[in-house]
């Protein structure tokens, strides 16, 4: 990489060191989503509030580890899909989490050399451990931005030092648009976002739904509303296809996300609380 704090550069942040910007927001006592999900992926970067509801959550949907870390594989899926068959090799990752298995710098890097990623969240744990997601990455390909999705403004301009936004980008919005309330409109959000890239970019989506398993999913929002800082708004199948309009959907269109075209009949069995897609901006 260019340099220790390259990263913070290409994020603005670089009066701050990765510690002071993080620490001094850091609250241990409380759970938080990044924390919960990397708890459910198996990783080690939670505290006991963040198992506490973690635990709370699985008790409403006793299949939801296996569900979350299915996640994985369709990212896998995913970026397959779209470097083999389209022409995008750029990447915006909102909402990227704390990191556990592979980046989706690595998995694209894997399959063609030469993309370009930048990663964004607003979690004080997800900076502490930015350079951690940078890691064997060429210089220049990949940065961090430390903003909310909400700031649209912000993140595309920080993005923008990084990634070529007249050229085709795939915008991941992989779990973090239930964190977003009906107030604060995440339907412009993703216009505003899509708006911002060029024909032959795609938007994916991955949100946790209301009714695959409507029982399941109210007790698990109404366990996890109660512990975690970032409350959750769980939406049905048409309330998520909503965030592609205008956009041309990719088969097999807003399906459950083991059913996005599995690799294995395994793959596809996966229990989900989650629906997923994929559309591609055609102009």
């Amino acid at each position: 990489m260019a340099g220790d704090d390259a990263w913070l550069r290409q994020a603005g942040r670089a009066d701050r060191s990765e510690d002071d910007a993080g620490a001094a927001k850091l609250d241990t006592k409380v759970a938080y989503s990044a924390r919960v999900n990397n708890y459910w992926r198996g990783g080690k970067d939670n505290f006991a509030a963040d198992r506490e509801a973690a635990e709370q959550a699985v008790k409403a949907f006793p299949a939801l580890p296996e569900a979350v870390r299915a996640g994985q594989a369709f990212r896998e899926r995913v970026a397959r899909y779209l470097v083999a068959e389209t022409a995008v090799r750029q990447f915006l990752d909102l909402g990227t989490g704390l990191p556990t298995g592979q980046t989706i710098y690595q998995i694209a890097e894997s399959l063609a050399p030469g993309g370009r990623v930048v990663y964004t969240d607003n979690d004080p744990m997800v900076l502490s451990h930015a350079r951690a997601l940078l890691t064997d990455s060429a210089p220049g390909s990949c940065a961090y931005v430390h903003a909310d999705l909400r700031d649209t403004g912000a993140v595309l301009t920080a993005a923008a030092q990084t990634l070529d936004l007249t050229g085709p980008v795939a915008v991941l919005l992989v779990s973090v648009l239930h964190l977003i309330p009906d107030t604060d409109d995440p339907y412009a959000i993703v216009s505003r976002l899509m708006e911002a890239t060029a024909p032959g970019s795609h938007l994916v989506i991955v949100h946790p739904s209301s009714d695959i398993r409507p029982e399941a999913s109210a007790q698990m929002a109404a366990n996890l509303n109660q512990m975690v800082a970032q409350k959750r708004t769980y939406r049905s199948h048409g309330e998520v296809s909503r965030f592609f309009g205008g956009l041309e959907l990719v088969e097999p269109g807003v399906v459950p996300l083991p059913q996005w075209r599995p690799d294995t009949a395994d793959e596809a069995a996966v229990p989900t609380l989650a629906w997923s897609g994929v559309a591609r901006k055609s102009q």
